[in-house]
């Protein structure tokens, strides 16, 4: 079990009650522009469109800027801009590789910051495919342990919807399978009434690298700087963070 994924897990489930909220919603919001524009305004005809909105609901995006965004994208409001996709390599202090995913409209100002936002707090950029190839294209699914939602439940859904295993996160279930799966094991999930936190296409490790605490530590100081960047979407990483070392995480 991941312990990074824990803590990432639980990041995700702060960061719209912290100081990041509207950082957080900008990104959200980014999302939902990107599907409609890609894929159309229909959410119902979208999936990836279906699961910007309800990641953006989780975290308590207001539905007016939810339902301008879908307009944006899919051209029936003016506004929109123009972004693109970018993937940076690099590493953390420690040799945690770390794949970075951009959404700008400026190459050149997400590239320098993502630069600086390494180069600050011990890591670097990599390459290109040098860090790539220790991670996997995976469905990820969330799944919150509330009323009474137990593993065996949730493995008796997901597994013939295309699962490859569900692993206890401590308040939740992360279900992983191949990307072009997780909208099966979603709508599977919905079909059995289990409620989902999120449901998206991600890069999995497929090694990892131990962590202590210190290393923990610089781990997230670099992903932060990363996250604190307009351009950056989502970073990846392969630290594992045991859980006696996130515990002591939790209490700082």
């Amino acid at each position: 079990m991941s312990g990074h994924s824990k803590w990432a897990t639980t990041k995700h489930q702060k960061a719209a009650k912290d100081a990041k909220r509207s950082k957080l919603f900008a990104k959200l919001i980014k999302n939902i522009e990107v599907a409609a524009r890609m894929g159309g305004g229909d959410p119902g005809g979208n999936p990836t469109l279906y699961d910007a909105i309800q990641k953006a609901k989780k975290s308590s995006v207001p539905n007016d800027n939810i339902d301008r965004a879908v307009k944006r994208g899919s051209g029936a409001e003016g506004g929109a801009a123009a972004y693109e996709t970018i993937m940076y390599e690099g590493y953390a202090p420690g040799g945690v590789a770390i794949l970075i995913e951009c959404l700008t409209d400026n190459r050149n100002r997400a590239a320098a910051e993502v630069r600086t936002a390494l180069a600050r707090n011990g890591g670097n950029l990599a390459d290109p495919g040098s860090v790539a190839y220790l991670f996997n294209r995976k469905g990820v699914v969330i799944v919150p342990k509330e009323g009474g939602v137990t593993e065996d439940a949730v493995l008796e859904v997901v597994l013939d919807a295309g699962a490859e295993e569900v692993n206890d996160n401590g308040d939740s279930f992360e279900i992983i399978s191949e990307a072009s799966d997780f909208v099966g094991v979603r709508t599977a999930l919905q079909s059995a009434g289990i409620d989902y936190d999120s449901a998206e296409a991600s890069f999995v490790p497929s090694m990892q690298v131990p962590l202590d605490l210190e290393g923990a530590r610089r781990m997230i100081r670099v992903i932060d700087a990363l996250e604190d960047s307009d351009d950056v979407q989502n970073v990846f990483a392969n630290g594992d963070i045991p859980d006696d070392v996130l515990a002591e995480l939790d209490e700082e």
